[in-house]
């Protein structure tokens, strides 16, 4: 029997940590494991669970160490937490979290309202990271997730040139990724395209995932854009949960639904099934009742036929 060809792309679902710490009421653990559970069934392959920060900052992240140590249960999905620092990073090891990403902002405005370090200093944190990685779990990846890539609302516009000066100082000290946020939901199409040219430019390989908002209707037209340049990697959220607290008015993750339709309807493989993590969401409605999720899919459904055309090539 021929083994299923790998997916084209990956979808890491960033729901149960960006999507959590942006809404004011805190889902009860139990229903955070389930939920995961959930999304794992659906074939996620990454999912980036929780964040290790103060739980007197975001209280809804108190039970990190807790939700990667059931999430690791899951044979084939990467385990991934955020750590905004250094102390984060050995609390998340210790856990057990098989992949960091860091938040690294391009604009020195939203830097310091979200981790009260400027870009530069926030190298210096990447480097200490690495440093102990290195020391503890060598077979752990870093990831930088450049927040503020295309726009501040703090600051206003960012200089392209500063984007990809931070991200090459990011790939000399050592990050196995970098990839590119739109935390304002300010990128168009043609400025994805343009950044994320420059950015294999500047870094090759090293170039990761896109990160896209749906604040003004542009996330799947953006992760297109990037995909048509050569993105294989990207950030969704299931019911577009979430946005950035310390940036206001950023609100809305691109929809994973919606992105897994569209590129299955493309024919680009993700390996999801989204009759499954269509029914993710009743795990993540139970546990947040009363929040509104987002996406046209499921509101749609699938098209009539839409499972023999998949088991057709499309």
């Amino acid at each position: 029997m021929t083994p299923p060809a790998r997916p084209e792309v990956l979808i890491s679902e960033v729901g149960p940590r960006d999507g959590l710490q942006s809404v004011k009421a805190h889902m009860p653990t139990q229903d955070k494991l389930r939920w995961i559970d959930a999304l794992a069934a659906a074939g996620l392959r990454e999912i980036e669970v929780t964040s290790f920060v103060p739980a007197q900052l975001l209280p809804q992240m108190a039970d990190a160490a807790q939700v990667v140590q059931h999430a690791l249960r899951h044979r084939g999905v990467r385990v991934m937490a955020l750590v905004p620092n250094w102390r984060g990073a050995q609390a998340a090891l210790l856990a057990g979290a098989q992949k960091l990403t860091l938040p690294v902002s391009a604009s020195p405005a939203h830097s310091m309202a979200n981790v009260r370090k400027t870009p530069e200093a926030m190298v210096d944190e990447v480097r200490a990271v690495l440093h102990l990685r290195n020391e503890i779990a060598p077979g752990v990846p870093v990831e930088v997730g450049m927040s503020t890539a295309f726009g501040c609302t703090l600051q206003g516009a960012v200089p392209e040139d500063d984007v990809l000066r931070l991200a090459q100082r990011l790939a000399e000290a050592g990050v196995d990724e970098i990839g590119l946020s739109d935390t304002s939901g300010m990128a168009n199409p043609a400025q994805v395209k343009r950044l994320f040219k420059a950015l294999f430019h500047e870094i090759g390989d090293l170039a990761g995932a896109a990160h896209m908002h749906n604040t003004r209707g542009l996330g799947l037209a953006n992760c297109l854009a990037a995909y048509e340049v050569g993105v294989r990697t990207f950030d969704s959220s299931l019911g577009g949960l979430g946005g950035c607290p310390f940036a206001p008015g950023a609100s809305g993750n691109v929809v994973t639904e919606d992105l897994v339709f569209m590129l299955e309807a493309m024919g680009v493989s993700t390996g999801i099934d989204l009759d499954q993590l269509m029914a993710a969401r009743a795990p993540l409605k139970a546990g947040l009742p009363g929040e509104p999720l987002y996406g046209m899919t499921p509101e749609a459904g699938l098209p009539k036929g839409w499972r023999n055309r998949l088991e057709q090539g499309n």
